[in-house]
């Protein structure tokens, strides 16, 4: 195959030295998927080293924390199942049980997207594809990966560039601000959430400079695979420390929304470890895949008017479709006194209230789906949907501002609380879904054409490929080459 991170030998000697020489002065040394799959099979002394280290510095430590076993309050310990939330009915309003794994508990960026960006650049560097002493690591994104990129750029010693709509929230540019080396490293992108072939477009220009090396994630299968291995055991040993205590309890679904079709990987591992479904999300306003559609809209993080290339359409059972106007308002009062005080009122138990925090407009969105999803395939107690938190409230304070100031500027005392949750988390219903007959896959994979082949001028037999379910159970190949080339790479920095 020609896609760049099918690489599995060394491809430029002298890049490599450069690499293993930057790496060997800053004391860097990487883990591997393996590592990052199974925590506690992380070296004592390593794991010792990062008791101290603050888990949100950019401290090459902390990349043996790039998984989904951090114990939050506790940053030197790993928890043998990732921290969850078991969504109570009297917050969902149905009986099936909604699990919801926390991206905030990853290091630095508090959101799960730094697994991904380190699968795009930790193959690259121990192949010889990237030299941190000459190139600028470039991140395209809607939000979050770009953010993990910066991070894990700057804690290797090279410089990294984010790509992104400058409709985004302040907090991220914020963010973004203190971890960049200049601020011409932070490229503003015409538009918002819905506008990713602008991204593509100052990517295609920054990639005639030959210092620059993009990492898109919504091509680079090192984004699918990281999760697959990684995020998808994650999720399995979430719903296994659940039916440990309920035996009959079944895994019906894994829900994600599509954003870069990363995540959704972890949907791919599922499926054939327990017999799930795949729900893939979308905002209600942009509605690609359900309806072949376009718009804007605010769920931010998740991406639209395309099908990304690392998507395994063929795979994908439901499409189900979420409204921003749902999002933001359950933003406001997940986040908000008088809505906690209504919660609380209705039966939802402390911890519950007290997880709110770590749901993200994203995530939001994908508890939503799950209720739909739920709903329409009349789940029961006994039954589990399993999701993500792509990362927490905290990056959203600015949009919460504006949602209160135009939708409920008089704030959510009354009855407006109740309405709210009324309208947007009890009275989910399951129009907008679309269970996926074959047709309906086909039409979603062919839809990608436009943006691969046309646009981005992916030959066609690469992209036809993908079709094929032998592709991708023929990429987990990869994942042990790498591992070996990360091992060998530690060595030479080791050892010289």
């Amino acid at each position: 195959m020609a896609y760049p991170d099918f690489q599995t030998n060394i491809e430029d000697p002298a890049v490599y030295r450069h690499a293993v020489e930057r790496f060997r002065q800053a004391g860097i040394v990487l883990p591997t998927f393996s590592q990052l799959a199974e925590p506690a099979t992380i070296p004592g002394q390593i794991r010792e080293a990062l008791k101290g280290v603050n888990p949100d510095a950019p401290d090459p430590r902390n990349l043996f924390r790039v998984h989904w076993h951090n114990r939050a309050g506790h940053p030197d310990a790993f928890t043998e199942s990732p921290e969850y939330m078991a969504l109570p009915s009297a917050l969902t309003g149905v009986d099936a049980q909604i699990l919801v794994a926390l991206g905030d508990r990853f290091p630095m960026i508090r959101a799960h997207k730094v697994l991904a960006a380190y699968a795009c650049l930790a193959p690259r560097l121990v192949t010889g594809r990237f030299d941190p002493t000459r190139h600028f690591a470039v991140w395209p994104s809607t939000g979050n990966y770009c953010r993990g990129g910066v991070a894990i750029s700057r804690i290797m010693g090279c410089r990294g560039v984010a790509v992104l709509p400058q409709g985004m929230s302040r907090e991220r540019f914020q963010w973004l601000e203190q971890w960049v080396e200049s601020p011409d490293d932070i490229v503003r992108t015409p538009g918002s959430e819905s506008n990713v072939r602008e991204i593509y477009e100052k990517c295609a220009e920054l990639e005639r400079l030959d210092t620059h090396v993009i990492l898109n994630q919504f091509a680079e299968f090192g984004n699918y695979l990281g999760h697959y291995s990684c995020t998808g055991p994650a999720l399995e040993r979430i719903f296994q420390a659940e039916r440990a205590g309920s035996p009959s309890l079944k895994l019906r679904a894994f829900v994600s929304a599509t954003g870069s079709a990363g995540t959704l990987a972890a949907g791919d591992y599922l499926k054939e470890r327990c017999g799930s479904r795949i729900v893939a999300a979308e905002a209600l306003e942009c509605p690609t895949l359900l309806r072949n559609g376009y718009g804007e809209h605010n769920i931010q993080g998740i991406g639209d008017k395309h099908v990304p290339l690392i998507h395994n359409v063929m795979n994908t059972d439901f499409v189900a479709a979420i409204s921003d106007r749902s999002t933001d308002a359950l933003g406001v009062l997940f986040s908000s006194p008088e809505g906690h005080d209504y919660l609380r009122r209705r039966g939802v138990p402390g911890p519950a209230l007290d997880g709110l925090c770590s749901l993200g407009l994203s995530s939001i969105c994908n508890i939503l789906a799950a209720i739909k999803t739920a709903k329409y395939l009349g789940l029961g107690a006994d039954d589990a949907i399993l999701t993500v938190a792509t990362d927490g409230a905290g990056m959203y304070g600015s949009e919460r501002e504006r949602t209160l100031s135009t939708r409920f500027p008089k704030g959510l005392g009354g009855t407006v609380a109740g309405e709210i949750f009324g309208q947007h988390m009890l009275g989910v219903d399951t129009a907008d879904l679309l269970e996926l007959s074959h047709e309906d896959r086909t039409r979603i994979f062919n839809l990608g054409y436009f943006t691969w082949v046309e646009q981005q001028h992916l030959p066609l037999e690469e992209f036809e490929a993908r079709r094929s379910p032998a592709f991708w159970t023929g990429l987990r190949g990869l994942l042990p080459a790498w591992d070996r080339h990360i091992e060998e790479f530690n060595r030479c920095v080791a050892t010289g």
